[in-house]
């Protein structure tokens, strides 16, 4: 049996978009491998999550809910997840590319001695079960199709926003198994003492809807904010920007930083150098503004503008003003 499990990671005690995201690949991966789902819930007190699970595509959802689960930390976490793979020997195994699921994953495919693929962009999978894990390489100027064929579980890191959601079924039905650590406390060295949250002064733009999305062609970032306010976005941007200090690092889309998959990619002023591209092609409606006609954006943009980006966003405001 392929069964091919997901680590489904929660904060708070509510699951992250790239939990379900990763519960709708792996639900499309095992319709065409003839295999199972499995989800991976790890907390205090998250019990009440499996049924959403469920709902997302699990056909089985293993549930540890312990004290020690409560805030994450590497060891405690490893080490259920190990012994849960040791018992049931899925086919693959995958984690959202987090910073827990980048810390955590790295930690079980040593122990595990299997081979990890991180930072995926695309996962596919043939009738025998056989994962092709696919990410940019060399700096984001090429992709590589890797496949893990000597070990398992096939293990892989997944970019969030890069997979769509499923949609949700509450009618479906699963298995909800509780699972009980043997736990080696000797080796639970770490615990959190105290947990600070800082407030989030930018929007998240993982979740935006629409994004304005400003590049090295916008001088002026000013009328950017106001056309996203107006058509009620949010602002991006690609890293010449951030990097020229104009605007914050969470709005960065790109390899660098954050993939997204809005409904519509407002792109003025952005060449699309593959590594920003890495990061947004998969936005439903694509709008490129740029004065070079033969940037690379316009080939992926389902509408382009050759005109100046300042011109452009201009006449919008004041079109969407008049309106």
């Amino acid at each position: 049996m392929n069964r091919i499990w997901v680590f489904c990671e929660q904060r708070d005690n509510v699951l992250q978009p790239v939990a379900l995201e990763l519960m709708g690949a792996a639900r499309s991966l095992a319709a065409q491998s003839e295999g199972t789902v499995g989800a991976l819930l790890l907390g205090s007190g998250v019990s009440p999550l499996a049924q959403e699970l469920i709902a997302c595509g699990a056909d089985t959802v293993y549930v540890v809910d312990d004290e020690k689960l409560a805030h994450y930390t590497t060891e405690a976490y490893a080490q259920a997840i190990c012994q849960m793979v040791r018992e049931e020997n899925p086919a693959s195994l995958l984690f959202g590319a987090t910073s827990i699921g980048r810390d955590l994953a790295p930690r079980i495919s040593a122990r595990l001695r299997t081979g990890l693929t991180a930072d995926c962009t695309k996962l596919e999978i043939d009738e025998q079960g056989s994962l092709f894990m696919t990410r940019p390489a060399f700096g984001g100027n090429l992709f590589a199709t890797i496949i893990c064929p000597n070990s398992r579980p096939q293990m892989s890191t997944v970019r969030p926003g890069v997979m769509p959601k499923p949609v949700r079924d509450d009618s479906r039905q699963g298995e909800i198994v509780p699972v009980t650590v043997a736990w080696q406390t000797e080796k639970l060295c770490v615990r959190v003492v105290e947990e600070t949250k800082e407030s989030q002064s930018v929007e998240n733009i993982e979740e935006a809807k629409l994004l304005v999305s400003c590049g090295r062609g916008v001088k002026n970032t000013e009328p950017a904010f106001e056309l996203a306010k107006k058509m009620k976005g949010t602002v991006s941007s690609s890293r010449a920007l951030v990097d020229a200090g104009i605007m914050e690092q969470p709005r960065q889309v790109g390899q660098t930083g954050k993939t997204v998959r809005p409904q519509a990619y407002l792109a003025f002023g952005i060449s699309g150098a593959i590594q920003h591209l890495a990061g947004m092609e998969e936005s439903e409606y694509i709008v490129a503004i740029n004065t070079d006609k033969n940037a690379p954006i316009f080939k992926i943009a389902n509408l382009g503008i050759v005109a100046d980006a300042a011109a452009v966003m201009k006449e919008l405001n004041k079109l969407l003003e008049e309106a």
